[in-house]
This record gives structure tokens, C-alpha cells and sequence, in this order.
């Protein structure tokens, strides 16, 4: 599956430059034919002679032999190669082709290269999950450049990589299935869609508010199956719930844009901003119904007599990216009802302009806020209902997903 196919193999300054040494012998055994290029840093972490025994070939490292003065063409080896990989790619070499530079003979050949590009980044957590870091992978991946996700074998889906360099044997065989055509065209890819998760909070005075126990998490598992189809994200989520390492395992990823927000207000503005960009929206966010008609600037003091907050309605949201919905887009809302549970939310469908709704209930154990499992009806404009059992919030997101695929595809 592999044989007489011509690798360029680019080897980077991480730990896990030990790794491509038995990659490089896997793709031999395939019957490759293996050039190996190594940048500076890569060389402090595994010797060109190990690379060069395994390959046949001399290992590419400069622009210039020091003995003779022979030139290493970086055009010719772009025009030679089937297919590069850069394993391991380091937070710095990635930074580097993002951004154009070009130093070493690695970063010219992949400027000049025509031939298709895999990374396999490798490197900690942190770096791995630093916006930065996040936002050069995606510059990548716009740019064609196809990524292989770290410890989970497959090609980038956004949210679950934690920074270890594929294991060589996984990367094989990627490499087999991109040359027998068996890596498909994600099903959403070229679509854009606006999630908005979590509650939102309205403020009674500097430290009080009036909120719900919404987690936000089947907005971040919507989010996460999106993506992992091809689409990009717009998720605009009030994160207050999330610890740090969370926010930085959710959001600074491949293909999501993140609007955070507080209140119900800042969910509509942001809301109305993105809508008319998106190809579809999915409204999973708890927005309260009512907030405080007026804000105090002070703290509320304790006193022994009643406190009387008067309430005002907060915009309708859904309702509202209902009326400026076009032909072509797709509105999905939620309804979390505690009676007449199908009625209210078929009402809340035709009301609010909605393509279909995802009825839940808190009635029924485990489902609801601050779980991991939930219960779903979906419902159309026709009435047309389709139930489904208690699943994790990951699969549901994935029946919710599917739903949308058919109306995309209309």
C-alpha cells in the first residue's frame, strides 16, 4: 500500500523525535521510499546516523554539504516527494510554518512543497492547548495541511488531543488510508454553525445575580461533534462554571471561536452579531426569562425586612433569530418543560420559527442540569416526534448532529 511511494519524513526538536525512528522503519518495511529531514533542534534529540542506517539515505539537514558545497534543492525535493509528514512537529516548528518563516531546510521544503502535508504535533499539554499554539493549527489547516490528532489516531476533530505525538504504527496507517482514498470528506466541512451554551447570569448588584444550574455541557458536547464533522464553531457560552484547564481544553481548539458572555443581553447581541454568517444555529444556551428591572451599584445590605426585586423580560433570543432567519439556514432550539411537555414545545417550535426543537425534561433521573446523561425528543414543524433513551450528553449531541445533517442536505 505503500510501496515505491516517495516520503519526505521532517523531524523536529521534541522528546518525541525518538518516535520517529520506529516510524521511519515502519514506513521501510512498507516499502517507502523515506527521505529524512531534520531541523537543528532535532539533532540534539536522535543522531542523523540512526536515521540515515534506517532510511538508506543520507539525512537532509542543511542547505549546503561543509565538505564539497553541494546544494540541497528544496524545490526538487518538493517535486520528488508523494507526501510529507512532520513527526514530531514542535510548538515551534508549527509556529513557523504558520507564519511563513523559513530557516532550516525542513521549513523551505514544506514552503515549496506541492504534494500533500501531515503534522503530528508533540508537545505538553499546556503548549499544546495555548491559543496560540491552537491558532497556528488552524492557519495550518486552512492552508491544507492535514493534521493528525496526538494519542487519538485520527485526523484533527478540535477537542481531544493532549499534546503526545501519535504513536507511529496509527500514523502508518493514516498514511495507507490517505493513499487508497479510505479518508473521507468530513460530512460537514464548509459549514458554519453558531452554538450558544451555559446559563446566563443577570445581576442584582456586584455580587448577586439570578441564574439557573444550566452547565453548559451539552452545548460543549454539540460543539465538539460539530467540529469533529468539519464544521466551524461560533460558540458563544457564559464559561463561569469551567475551571481554567477546562476552558483551555474546550475552547482554544481547532475550528471554534469563542464569545464568552453573562447575561442575557450580552448572549443577544452576540447572537445577533454571528447569526447571519452561520449556515445553522443551535440554541442550547439556559437564557433567563427575567432579570432585575433595576441594578443596584452598591452591595444589597441584610436588613430584617422583605426584599422586593421587581423583574423585567429579557429578549427572546430564538425568537428573534426566528423573524431575520433566511430561507437557507437552519434554527434549532431547546425546551426544557416540566408539564405538557410535547404541546408546550411544538407551541414553542411554531412561535419562534424553529426547524426543530429538543424537548428534555428535569422530571426524569439523570437527565437535566449539571448531569452527564440526558433524555430527548426531537420535534418538527411537522410534529413529526422521534424519542430517544437516556444517553450521555456526547451521544446526544451526535443525534442532534444527525438531525441537522438531513436539513443541511435538503
Amino acid at each position: 500500500m505503500l510501496k515505491g511511494k516517495k516520503i519526505i519524513l521532517g523531524i523536529t526538536g521534541s522528546i518525541a523525535a525518538y518516535k520517529a525512528a520506529y516510524l521511519l522503519r515502519l514506513l521501510v518495511k512498507e516499502e517507502a521510499e523515506v527521505q529524512v529531514l531534520i531541523t537543528p533542534a532535532g539533532k540534539e534529540f536522535i543522531t542523523p546516523a540512526t536515521l540515515s542506517a534506517l532510511s538508506n539515505k543520507p539525512v537532509l539537514g542543511t542547505f549546503f554539504e561543509t565538505n564539497d558545497g553541494t546544494w540541497h534543492s528544496h524545490v526538487n525535493l518538493g517535486l520528488w516527494a508523494d507526501v510529507m509528514i512532520i513527526a514530531p512537529a514542535s510548538a515551534n516548528t508549527i509556529a513557523k510554518m504558520a507564519t511563513g518563516i523559513c530557516d532550516n531546510l525542513l521549513l523551505t521544503t514544506y514552503l515549496s512543497t506541492k504534494c500533500p502535508i501531515f503534522v503530528a504535533p508533540a508537545m505538553d499539554l499546556d503548549m499544546f492547548a495555548h491559543p496560540a499554539t491552537q491558532k497556528n493549527i488552524s492557519l495550518l489547516i486552512e492552508r491544507g495541511c492535514k493534521i493528525i490528532e496526538p494519542s487519538t489516531g485520527v485526523l484533527a476533530s478540535g477537542l481531544h488531543g493532549k499534546g503526545r505525538m501519535e504513536e507511529p504504527e496509527q500514523i502508518v496507517e493514516i498514511l495507507k488510508d490517505f493513499f487508497e482514498n479510505k479518508i473521507p470528506q468530513k460530512s460537514l466541512a464548509g459549514k458554519r454553525v453558531m452554538v450558544t451554551a451555559g446559563p446566563t447570569y443577570e445581576n442584582i448588584d456586584p455580587v448577586r445575580f439570578i441564574g439557573n444550574y444550566s452547565s453548559g455541557k451539552t452545548g460543549i458536547a454539540i460543539a465538539e461533534e460539530l467540529i469533529k464533522r468539519g464544521a466551524k464553531v461560533d460558540l458563544i457560552i457564559n464559561s463561569h462554571l469551567l475551571s481554567s484547564r477546562e476552558k483551555e481544553l474546550y475552547f482554544n481548539t481547532l475550528g471554534t471561536a469563542r464569545s464568552e458572555v453573562i447575561s442575557a443581553d450580552d448572549m443577544y447581541r452576540e447572537a445577533l452579531k454571528i447569526f447571519p454568517k452561520v449556515d445553522a444555529a443551535i440554541m442550547t444556551a439556559a437564557v433567563a426569562d427575567f432579570k432585575p428591572a433595576k441594578y443596584s451599584q452598591k452591595k444589597i445590605k441584610r436588613n430584617d425586612k422583605n426584599l422586593t426585586i421587581e423583574l423585567s423580560p429579557n429578549p427572546d433570543i430564538a425568537a428573534k433569530l426566528g423573524q431575520i432567519k433566511k430561507s437557507n439556514q437552519i434554527l434549532i432550539g431547546f425546551a426544557l418543560e416540566t408539564h405538557d411537555e410535547e404541546v408546550n414545545a411544538f407551541k414553542k417550535l411554531i412561535s419562534k420559527n424553529l426547524d426543530f426543537i429538543v424537548l428534555n425534561s428535569p422530571s426524569t433521573k439523570g437527565t437535566g442540569f449539571m448531569t452527564d446523561t440526558n433524555e430527548i425528543t426531537i420535534i418538527d414543524k411537522n410534529n413529526f416526534k422521534k424519542k430517544y433513551p437516556l444517553k450521555t450528553k456526547k451521544e446526544v449531541a451526535s443525534d442532534i448532529i444527525d438531525e441537522l445533517e438531513k436539513l443541511l442536505k435538503k
